[in-house]
């Protein structure tokens, strides 16, 4: 273990104490602080900081998160980054309401207690926690591959009211370690390793705008998980659901989005189908041809007036994040978790 350091965050005014040894950021989930995170590995910049004072060094990460340049002006990824001195660092991006508010990181013990497939590339993964898990509706966990040191990351389709079990949305790819195991390996009754809750993908204590939900492939997850609890709270709000896949067959959960949307004071769900719309007149859902941004374009012409909610793959997120600029979205107003896989995935 290396010698300790001091971080203090500006302007926020916290202060957390580092071992040379430990990423920046895992620090300060270890000391309960929940610093804006993304996907924690140096890919997709939502951890970008400014050095103000101090030694940093950075593991390897991708210079589209955080190019030359900018690394030479001093800016860093706390995912990656090591302090060797005490430091002064400057948040770009933060919540003061998560910021020492959100549930404390836990690893727990799970068992399997049901593997479903949803489409032909999409699996519902059911455990059971050993102790009752505290997270935020939108927020990601940790699953450790059996007999392994590594993680993948997952979002949460369930809510903080159903203790009794965590329940997570995986796209399948092709050789992936730990989608593999949903085919070939894991049965009910096998035990995984959790650990979380992280994301910042949660909804916002007090706010009051209406809600647009974009989701794309396995981002129905976490966006599913906001829907839900928006239902349990009976959410009066204006709530707009875009869920964006290739054909109908890509489709599942439309039978409890309807019935969710029937205790919402003021709820539409839409689905676009990217490849095919055929079939589409029978889901007794609004379905429409394109993409789901397109769709969301077409139908949402006073954008700039709601909180948007973002889930899915890069490309999708980053159509979306596009259109939001366009229609003069401001960024307070923009929430989104861009799904990145890990080699093996």
């Amino acid at each position: 273990m290396g010698d300790k350091h001091c971080i203090r965050f500006e302007p926020v005014g916290i202060e957390l104490e580092v071992t040379e040894d430990e990423k920046i950021l895992d620090a300060a989930f270890g000391q309960g602080i929940h610093l804006m995170h993304g996907c924690r590995e140096g890919q997709c910049s939502a951890c970008k900081s400014y050095v103000l004072e101090g030694d940093l060094q950075m593991e390897r990460y991708s210079t589209f998160a955080c190019n030359d340049a900018e690394v030479e002006e001093g800016y860093v990824l706390l995912c990656r980054a090591h302090a060797f001195s005490d430091c002064t660092i400057e948040l770009l991006n933060f919540d003061e309401d998560e910021l020492l508010n959100s549930a404390p990181l836990q690893e727990i013990t799970t068992e399997v207690v049901e593997i479903v497939a949803h489409t032909h590339d999409i699996a519902g993964l059911t455990l059971r926690p050993s102790v009752p898990l505290e997270f935020k509706a939108g927020q990601y966990a940790e699953l450790t591959i059996p007999g392994t040191e590594q993680c993948r990351s997952f979002s949460m389709a369930s809510t903080p009211s159903t203790t009794g079990h965590i329940e997570f949305l995986i796209k399948k790819y092709p050789g992936g370690r730990f989608s593999a195991l949903l085919e070939d390996g894991l049965v009910a009754g096998d035990s995984l390793q959790l650990r979380g809750p992280y994301g910042n993908f949660t909804l916002k204590k007090g706010h009051v705008l209406p809600l647009v939900l974009m989701a794309g492939g396995a981002g129905m997850a976490p966006v599913l998980a906001l829907l839900r609890h928006l239902a349990e709270t009976g959410d009066s709000r204006r709530i707009r659901f875009y869920y964006g896949a290739r054909t109908v067959a890509d489709l599942f959960y439309l039978d409890e989005i309807r019935a969710l949307g029937e205790g919402l004071a003021d709820f539409r769900f839409a689905v676009a189908l990217s490849e095919s719309a055929d079939g589409s007149g029978d889901l007794g859902v609004v379905a429409e041809p394109g993409l789901v941004t397109d769709v969301v374009e077409a139908r949402e012409p006073e954008l700039h007036g709601s909180e948007v909610y973002l889930c899915g793959p890069p490309p999708m997120v980053d159509a979306a994040l596009a259109l939001a600029a366009r229609q003069g979205v401001p960024d307070d107003q923009v929430f989104y978790d861009k799904f990145t896989t890990a080699v093996g995935d």
